[in-house]
């Protein structure tokens, strides 16, 4: 098994565990983390078809440009991310039920 394969698959493998993650979990900062978590697989799948195969040709540069603008996006989206899942979250917790309305029967 060579190197790119195993890489391709790694990848693959972890960008199924975040999208898996990301569907069954229902908490808002777990759920980034998920995406976060399958966007990494994403980037090694990239990484990986970058290898040109001979040994002493360089990989190509434009999918490792790729990858390095993914990481730099990827952490400005988490950052905005998770600002916005604290103020839901927040929002959430300010929202109180109302109270149940009494029946005109029940006075006495």
């Amino acid at each position: 098994m060579s190197a790119f394969v195993l890489l391709l698959m790694a990848g693959v493998a972890v960008f199924v565990i975040g999208a898996v993650a990301h569907l069954v979990v229902r908490d808002l900062i777990r759920r980034i983390v998920a995406l976060n978590v399958a966007s990494g697989g994403v980037m090694m799948v990239l990484l990986a078809l970058a290898d040109r195969g001979a040994e002493s040709e360089a990989p190509d540069p434009v999918p490792q440009a790729l990858v390095l603008t993914g990481i730099v996006v990827m952490a400005a989206i988490t950052g905005v991310a998770l600002t916005l899942a604290r103020r839901v979250e927040a929002l959430e917790d300010e929202v109180e039920p109302e109270p149940e309305p009494e029946t005109a029967g029940e006075e006495a």
